[in-house]
């Protein structure tokens, strides 16, 4: 009887220490930063800042051309290329999304 609460002891103390091997270890992280990215990660954060400059000088230029400040030749010659930045940093982030990758046009090349 003495013998099986020995081995029924020594099974617990096995499973316990089996159980809390993991949490005992000290982990080495690849890295300590907490605010490192990936690269992909820092690329699509990127174009998603450049869409958010895109379409905020947009709806900026629009007020100043509805309150007035903007002469309508002024906000034609300036709506168009913004346009154009938007929709292709747009574009860069939907084919990222599509293809696991983004592509980052230059200021002035077309994303086909």
């Amino acid at each position: 009887m003495a013998w099986a609460l020995v081995v029924a002891a020594m099974l617990a103390v096995v499973a316990v220490v089996f159980v809390a091997r993991p949490f005992l270890r000290d982990p080495t992280p690849a890295s300590d930063r907490l605010d490192e990215l990936a690269p992909e990660a820092r690329e699509r954060l990127a174009l998603a800042e450049e869409r958010d400059r895109a379409l905020a000088a947009l709806k900026e230029l629009e007020f100043d051309h509805r309150t007035g400040k903007v002469s309508d030749d002024d906000y034609r010659a300036q709506v168009g290329p913004l346009r154009r930045r938007a929709a292709e940093v747009l574009r860069a982030l939907e084919a990222g999304e599509q293809a696991g990758h983004e592509r980052v046009p230059d200021r002035g090349q077309r994303v086909p």
